[in-house]
């Protein structure tokens, strides 16, 4: 697998730099995670499109620091990409701007589109090749999850809670869910546990007689970020659960009160 330097630095072109490379920026900053050094520029700059940034704050996305800005202003720095977005300027980087590696990926201008919600298609298509880009570089993988089983295994009352209780707890074993969630049926609450240890949600360890669930490490960031979310957003749906599970005290003494 290809180590990625986190000083690795990266360029988007594209003429006006309000849309496409606008869109890019962002989401190699979201999906890079800090790994890269991301900039955006313009052959011609003018103001980043309202509807841009309405887009990328539709997908979530950060929108601070997006600005327009001339090419003329990283003319002096070396990037290890330089990626333009636009096929008038397939040969913009050997011309004007130092980068060790010229890649070209068109997108059509969102402006002049004629289907609807051009600016949110654009920004799906550029987030299909930036992480298809970050594969190619061995910084993004395929979840082994589909959303398809993720989304599921979130359907049930029992399953969604214990996942959002373990998001705070890091880790719970069979008998303090059966005490958080009220529920007498030990065989029940086990089946859902085996049921998210399969689709790969969770992991569990084992110590001494107790089995300990927690996130799966590997479980994609977008779906613990589902969780997590889910928790601050809404506080209250397991509140009753964490005040059960807060009565039987910090551990060891749960442990006692836990089933043999």
């Amino acid at each position: 697998m290809r180590m990625v330097d986190i000083n690795m630095k990266v360029l988007f072109l594209c003429a006006e730099n309000s849309a496409r490379s606008i869109m890019a920026q962002a989401l190699l900053n979201y999906h890079g995670d800090g790994q890269y050094q991301v900039y955006s520029a313009g052959t011609h700059p003018s103001k980043v499109d309202e509807r841009t940034v309405a887009a990328i704050s539709h997908f979530g996305l950060p929108t601070d620091n997006l600005t327009s800005k001339s090419y003329t202003k990283y003319t002096d720095i070396q990037f290890d990409y330089v990626i333009t977005l636009c096929d008038s300027l397939n040969s913009e980087c050997e011309q004007s701007i130092s980068g060790q590696n010229c890649l070209h990926w068109h997108f059509p201008e969102p402006k002049s589109r004629k289907d609807a919600n051009p600016f949110e298609k654009t920004l799906q298509e550029i987030n299909e090749r930036i992480t298809l880009f970050l594969t190619e570089l061995g910084q993004c993988q395929s979840s082994a999850i589909t959303p398809t089983v993720f989304y599921k295994s979130l359907a049930d009352n029992i399953r969604l809670k214990t996942l959002l209780l373990i998001a705070v707890e890091h880790e719970i074993c069979v008998c303090e869910l059966m005490v958080a969630l009220e529920q007498e049926s030990q065989p029940k609450v086990s089946r859902h546990l085996a049921q998210l240890k399969k689709a790969g949600i969770l992991s569990d360890r084992k110590q001494q007689k107790w089995v300990f669930y927690s996130l799966n490490p590997t479980l994609a960031s977008w779906m613990k970020q589902v969780i997590t979310s889910t928790v601050v957003n809404e506080p209250h749906f397991i509140e009753n659960e964490l005040n059960r599970l807060n009565q039987m005290g910090d551990r060891p003494s749960r442990k006692a009160q836990c089933c043999e």
